[in-house]
């Protein structure tokens, strides 16, 4: 995974990062996100997927911002 520094450099997230998040959302969700895609972009995390339910899309922000307390999300699941 990589991410675009305001300097134009690229540098490397540490994967057990976005690793560890996607495994927190998907217990926390019951695995009810499908497609269900992490980015970190410094201390910005941006989760994409879908979901049938809001309440599916509701437990994925609590879970982000429970392990990334102080952090921004953008939650961009698409309840269909």
């Amino acid at each position: 995974m990589l991410v675009e520094p305001s300097d134009s450099s690229l540098s490397v997230v540490d994967t057990s990062v976005v690793a560890r998040i996607e495994r927190i959302v998907r217990c926390r969700t019951g695995g009810r996100i499908r497609d269900l895609r992490v980015d970190v972009q410094g201390d910005d995390v941006i989760l994409t997927g879908s979901a049938s339910t809001y309440y599916a899309k509701q437990l994925a922000t609590h879970a982000v911002l429970d392990e990334v307390p102080g952090g921004q999300l953008t939650n961009s699941i698409e309840v269909l």
